[in-house]
C-alpha cells in the first residue's frame, strides 16, 4: 500500500505541533499516574523536536494524579476535593514531566491558564510571546488548566478545548488529540462493538459531531464530543487535527512517519489571521448585537463594517472594545467583533441612521457599531 499523500503533507508540512493527552493515557485505572508513560510520552516529544518541529503539550493529569497520591479509590465528585487534588496532582505531574524531558536534554516548563487568559487581549499576546521564548530555548512548555482556580472546565471539559485555543493561539497547522481510543469510529464504542476506524474526515458537519457518542473515561471528564468540538475549532481556524491512541507505542514518531494512526480532519478553507481567530473563535462574547436580515447579508457578503442602523437589538453589559457576538432574528450567532460602543451607547443608537446617530450622541470618531476590520465570521 502506497503512502497517505492527503496525511503526508498535512503532517510533514507542520512544523509546530501542539499535542494533548489525556488523564487516562497517562494513568492506570487505579489512578496512578503511570512513570513509563510519562518517559514515554516524553521520549516521543524529544523525537519530534530532534527534527526541527516545535511541541507543545497540553497535558490533564493533575486531578488524576493528585487521586494517585492522596490513595483515594475514586474521582471526588464535588469541586472543592477536585481543586484540592488537582493543587496536590500539578506539583508531581510537572515533575514526572521535566525529569522525563531531562533525559533528553530537554526542560519542561510550566503553564497553567484559564478561558480568561484567553479573554484578555494583552495577557493573550504574552502568552503567546512567553510560548515562543520557550521555543527558542528548545523547551517543552506543558500546559494545563489551572484547575485550582477554574470552575467550568473541571466540569465540562477535559483540555480539548484547551488544546485547540493554544493551537490557534500559536497558529499550529496541527494538534494532536492522543486519547485511549484508536480515533473516531463509524459507531460510539461505549455502546457498540468497536467498528471500523473512520480514516479521515474532510468536512467536520453535523453528521460528523452526531457520531461523538456519549461515553467517557473513566478517570477524564471529556468523550468523543469534546474532541470533536475541539477539532471543528481548530479546523474551523485552517488548522488540522489528528485523534489517536496515546496508549500505543510510539504514537507521536508513527504519525510523523505517514502511517495510517488515528482520524485525520481536515482544515477547512484559508488559515486565519491570528487576530481574526482570536475574536472570531477564542475570546469569550460579552454580550450580543441582533441584526437585521439586511445587515446579515452585508457582513457576510460584502465584507461591509456593522452599523447602527441594522441593529435590531443590543443583548448584555459591555464596554467599548469587547468582543461581542452577532446575532440575527433567529438567534443564530455567524460573526463576532470589537464593539465600538459600550451598551448604554449602542442601545441608544441601535435602527437609526448614521447621521442620526451623530446626533444622539454628540462628537464620535466611530461610524460603524463594528468596523469590518475586527469583525470575523464565524460559520
Amino acid at each position: 500500500m502506497g503512502r497517505d499523500l492527503v496525511r503526508d503533507d498535512v503532517v510533514l508540512s507542520a512544523k509546530t505541533w501542539v499535542v494533548k493527552v489525556g488523564t487516562s493515557v497517562l494513568a492506570g485505572s487505579n489512578g496512578r499516574l503511570d512513570p513509563a508513560r510519562i518517559d514515554h510520552l516524553a521520549e516521543q516529544i524529544s523525537a519530534l523536536h530532534a527534527t526541527g518541529r516545535r511541541v507543545a503539550l497540553v497535558s490533564s493529569g493533575a486531578v488524576g494524579a493528585g487521586i494517585g497520591q492522596l490513595g483515594l479509590s475514586k474521582r471526588p465528585d464535588n469541586l472543592r476535593q477536585l481543586q484540592a487534588a488537582a493543587a496536590i496532582g500539578q506539583a508531581y505531574l510537572i515533575r514526572a514531566y521535566d525529569e522525563g524531558l531531562r533525559r533528553h536534554g530537554r526542560h519542561a516548563a510550566q503553564l497553567l491558564l484559564t478561558h480568561e487568559d484567553f479573554d484578555n487581549r494583552a495577557r493573550y499576546l504574552n502568552m503567546r510571546n512567553t510560548i515562543t521564548a520557550l521555543f527558542e530555548w528548545d523547551a517543552v512548555p506543558v500546559i494545563n488548566e489551572n484547575d485550582t482556580i477554574s470552575v467550568d472546565e473541571i466540569k465540562f471539559g477535559d483540555n480539548d478545548l484547551l488544546a485547540a485555543m493554544v493551537t490557534n493561539l500559536l497558529q499550529a497547522p496541527l494538534l494532536v488529540i492522543l486519547s485511549v481510543v484508536d480515533g473516531l469510529y463509524k459507531t460510539d464504542p461505549g455502546t457498540a462493538d468497536q467498528g471500523e476506524i473512520i480514516p479521515l474526515v474532510s468536512n467536520l458537519d453535523e453528521e460528523i459531531l452526531g457520531l461523538a457518542g456519549d461515553s467517557k473515561s473513566s478517570l477524564g471528564t471529556g468523550g468523543m464530543k469534546s474532541k470533536l468540538q475541539a477539532a471543528s475549532l481548530v479546523t474551523r481556524a485552517g488548522g488540522s487535527v489528528i485523534i489517536a491512541s496515546g496508549t500505543k507505542q510510539e504514537p507521536l514518531t508513527r504519525i510523523l512517519n505517514g502511517e495510517p494512526v488515528g482520524t485525520l480532519f481536515l482544515a477547512r478553507g484559508i488559515r486565519r489571521r491570528a487576530r481574526n481567530r482570536w475574536i472570531g473563535l477564542t475570546a469569550r462574547p460579552k454580550g450580543y448585537y441582533v441584526v437585521d436580515t439586511g445587515a446579515r447579508t452585508a457582513l457576510e457578503t460584502g465584507n461591509k463594517s456593522l452599523l447602527a442602523i441594522g441593529v435590531v437589538e443590543v443583548v448584555g453589559e459591555f464596554e467599548k472594545g469587547d468582543v461581542v457576538g452577532i446575532r440575527d432574528g433567529e438567534g443564530l450567532e455567524f460573526a463576532r467583533g470589537l464593539t465600538n460602543y459600550a451598551t448604554p451607547e449602542a442601545q441608544s443608537i441601535r435602527g437609526q441612521r448614521t447621521e442620526k446617530a451623530r446626533q444622539i450622541l454628540g462628537a464620535t470618531p466611530y461610524d460603524e457599531v463594528i468596523h469590518k476590520d475586527n469583525l470575523a465570521l464565524i460559520l
